[in-house]
């Protein structure tokens, strides 16, 4: 006997052998339901199918206000970042060129030495 046919002459035996609790206790009443439901039971409609057509209401576009959140979400606007890769000829390129001259800095701001007068009442400042 192969072992396909061992089991399905097994599973022929084990409709008519019930198991204790079948016999007697609750499940052995009329009126006894399972509460575990059949494959055909559980779940009738697919979550994602729609019964009825939505009913939406129209309104002017410019009162209507849009609830969705990647419009409004600022990360998403930005710029694509840019990346430039310098190789050894460019670095070479760039340190030779001058492109930077004294002139085109602004002048220091303190040019001139200034002397305190120590004698001055509170050390040249104010009280």
């Amino acid at each position: 006997m192969s072992k396909s046919a061992s089991t399905s002459v097994f599973q022929n035996l084990m409709r008519f052998i019930k198991k204790p609790w079948e016999i007697t206790g609750p499940c052995a009443d009329m009126e006894y339901k399972s509460a575990l439901t059949s494959a055909l039971e559980y779940r009738v409609f697919c979550p994602a199918t729609t019964r009825e057509k939505a009913i939406v209401p129209t309104s002017n576009p410019e009162t209507v206000y849009d609830i969705k959140y990647y419009t409004r979400d600022q990360r998403r606007n930005r710029p694509p970042i840019r990346r430039t890769i310098l190789k050894k000829a460019d670095v070479e390129k760039m340190m030779k060129e001058n492109t930077f001259d004294v002139s085109d800095f602004p002048p220091v701001y303190v040019t001139a030495t200034i002397e305190e007068d120590m004698n001055a009442r509170g050390g040249g400042y104010q009280k």
